[in-house]
C-alpha cells in the first residue's frame, strides 16, 4: 500500500505538495470515490486511481537536462501561446521542470516526470547548490560582496550567497555565485537589495547536473546513475 500523495508523484502527475493540493480540491478519486484524505493509502496494482476524471498509471520515469533559451516560459503551457520549455523536448511522456527560470533567464533546467526526484532537488532542508553566472550594470564593490556573503535581510529573512567569484579579475561587472536558494527571483534580487542591476543571468549547474557543453536551446537525457548522484550524500 501507498499514500496517495506519494502516488500521484510516483506517476509524474505532480509534486507531493501540489498532490496533496489535488486532493484537497476534491479532483482524485479512488475506484470512483472522491477522496480527500491526504494519508489514504492505495493499492497500486488493484486501485483505479482518477485525477480529473483521467486514469492515472506508473510511467517510466525520464529526465532531462535543457539549456534553456531566452524568450521560453518555464511551465507546462502558456495561456499567452508563448513557447514553453516542455515545447523544447520530444518525449511521449508528460513532463515538467523542476523549479523555474524566468523569461530571459538562460542556463540549466531539469525537467522530469519524477515528482519525488523534483521535490527532493527543490526541498530548502536539502539545500542543493545551484551556480548562476551574473552581468550587472555596474561593477561589484568588495564591501557590497562582502554583504551578499555573509547576509543580508531579504524578506525578513536573512539570505546570503554561498560564494561570489569574480569570472575575470578585471571585470568587476561579470561574476558567479553559488547559492542553495530555491526562492523566486533570487539572485536578481539580492543584487537589487543593494543597488545592483541584473542584465544577464544564467544557470550554470543545479545539484550534480552541470551544463557543460550543451548548446542553448538543445537537451540531453540522463540515465539512472547520474540520477542517483542527487541522493548520494557524500555529493
Amino acid at each position: 500500500m501507498t499514500r496517495l500523495n506519494k502516488f500521484l508523484s510516483e506517476c509524474g502527475v505532480a509534486s507531493r505538495r501540489k498532490s496533496d493540493e489535488l486532493i484537497e480540491q476534491g479532483r482524485v478519486t479512488v475506484n470512483g470515490k472522491t477522496i480527500i484524505e491526504f494519508g489514504f493509502q492505495v493499492n497500486e496494482s488493484e486501485d483505479d486511481v482518477k485525477v480529473d476524471g483521467e486514469r492515472i498509471h506508473h510511467r517510466n520515469k525520464v529526465y532531462f537536462i535543457l539549456n534553456k533559451p531566452k524568450g521560453t516560459v518555464t511551465t507546462t503551457d502558456d495561456e499567452k501561446g508563448r513557447r514553453t520549455v516542455v515545447d523544447l523536448i520530444k518525449t511521449n511522456e508528460k513532463i515538467f521542470p523542476v523549479g523555474r527560470l524566468d523569461y530571459n533567464t538562460t542556463g540549466l533546467l531539469l525537467l522530469t516526470n519524477d515528482g519525488e526526484f523534483a521535490n527532493h532537488l527543490m526541498h530548502p532542508r536539502n539545500k542543493i547548490t545551484r551556480e548562476y553566472q551574473v552581468k550587472l550594470d555596474k561593477d561589484l564593490g568588495r564591501e557590497d560582496k562582502i554583504k551578499l556573503e555573509r547576509g543580508i535581510i531579504l524578506e525578513r529573512r536573512r539570505s546570503r550567497f554561498t560564494s561570489i567569484q569574480f569570472t575575470d579579475t578585471k571585470n568587476f561587472r561579470s561574476v558567479t555565485v553559488t547559492t542553495v536558494e530555491g526562492r523566486n527571483h533570487f539572485v536578481k534580487r539580492m543584487f537589487h537589495a543593494l543597488g545592483y542591476f541584473v542584465k544577464e543571468l544564467n544557470r550554470n549547474s543545479y545539484g550534480p547536473f552541470k551544463l557543460k557543453e550543451l548548446p542553448v536551446g538543445s537537451y540531453v537525457k540522463l540515465d539512472e546513475k547520474e540520477i542517483s548522484k542527487v541522493y548520494d550524500k557524500k555529493k
